[in-house]
Parts: C-alpha cells; sequence; structure tokens
C-alpha cells in the first residue's frame, strides 16, 4: 500500500497542495479530458449526480455544463474550502459534504450516476468503495472513475507502488466485476505528452 493511501496522510497531502491544486492540475486533468470522460456518460439536465472526492470542483464544474445540480464530496477541509469560493458553500447548484467515500453520507438508490475523478488512487480499499457507490446508485445508473494508469516501466511502477493506488485496464475489471457492476469498459486518455496517464472506467449498476 503506498503511502497516501491513508486518509490521514492524504489530508495532510491536499493541506498544503490545495493552495496551489488549480494552477497544477490543468496539466495533469485537462478541460479536454474532464469533456472526453463526461462524453461516456449518458447525462440529462435533471439527473441526479455525486462527485466524489470533488476537490477543488474542477470535475463538479464540468457536470454542471450537462446536469442542472450536484452533489459534491470530499474529505478535505482544505479542498472544499477552494471549492466553496467557486460555487458558494451551501447549494444549489452545488450541494457540498465533506465526508468519506467509503461510507457514504446517502441513502441507498439515490444516485443517477457517481463521478469520481482523482481520487480512487488514495483509497485504502477500492472495491468496498466501489460497493458503497452501488449502494448508493439507482438501479442501472451509471458509475465514472478516472484514476492513474500504471506505468510501464520497471522503476516507474516501484516508485508508483510506494506512493499510491496505479492499476491497469485488467484490474479495474477486476475491482469493479467485484464490486457488483456491469457493461464495465476503459479508456485511456490523457494531455498530448502522455496520452495514456489516465484510465477511465465505466460501468452500470444492476437493474
Amino acid at each position: 500500500m503506498g503511502i497516501l493511501e491513508n486518509k490521514a496522510r492524504a489530508r495532510l497531502f491536499y493541506k498544503y497542495l490545495s493552495k496551489v491544486y488549480d494552477r497544477i492540475n490543468p496539466f495533469i486533468w485537462t478541460e479536454e479530458m474532464r469533456a472526453e470522460a463526461l462524453d461516456l456518460l449518458d447525462l440529462e439536465p435533471d439527473m441526479a449526480v455525486l462527485d466524489v472526492g470533488c476537490g477543488t470542483g474542477f470535475a463538479t464544474e464540468g457536470l454542471l455544463q450537462r446536469v442542472d445540480e450536484v452533489y459534491a464530496l470530499d474529505q478535505s477541509e482544505h479542498q472544499l474550502e477552494q471549492a466553496y469560493r467557486k460555487f458558494g458553500k451551501r447549494g444549489p447548484p452545488v450541494h457540498f459534504h465533506r465526508g468519506d467515500a467509503e461510507r457514504l453520507p446517502f441513502a441507498t438508490n439515490t444516485f443517477d450516476v457517481v463521478w469520481s475523478s482523482g481520487s480512487i488512487e488514495y483509497w485504502p480499499d477500492p472495491v468496498r468503495t466501489l460497493r458503497e457507490f452501488r449502494r448508493v446508485l439507482k438501479p442501472g445508473g451509471q458509475v465514472l472513475v478516472v484514476g492513474p494508469n500504471y506505468p510501464d516501466h520497471v522503476l516507474t511502477q516501484k516508485l508508483a507502488d510506494a506512493i499510491m493506488l496505479f492499476y491497469d485496464e485488467y484490474e479495474a475489471d477486476r475491482m469493479f466485476k467485484t464490486a457488483g457492476f456491469e457493461d464495465v469498459r476503459h479508456k485511456f486518455m490523457g494531455p498530448s505528452y502522455e496520452p495514456d496517464v489516465a484510465i477511465t472506467t465505466i460501468g452500470r449498476a444492476p437493474e
């Protein structure tokens, strides 16, 4: 397990990263990538959508281009403070919650879509968290998760494994199917200088 696959260490990490996150993030997780991921979903304006690990609200902003309201959750109070400055602390259009992805503070069968980008790499138990996503999804609801693709070279693999979760499409397939999702598929994406840096997985909750 990587050093940041620990909730306390991840919170501390983002306490400092939140100060510069919006300046760094566009070089790694671009608007083009966000739009490409959004196109993978069947979104309608009135859908109930949850953004898990919303951070400073970059993905939330993209989701609001497609839907009327978004529920957004993050464990880092420092990341959320940045998001509040953009959207306000209390919705609509964004309903913020501080909480844990493994224990979502929402009722079963609440959402049409659960989105999470740049969060799975910090989860101590990804399958448990994905099961929690399935719990809050309505039957037939969609899940989309963007995470870091496993590097090709041995040295970078060792570094990646020491820091956080990196995984390939075979491991993603296993995790999502073990969590109970159907119609699981994957798409690699990234900025022009590293087009396969991220792996986006989508699936559906059983009907």
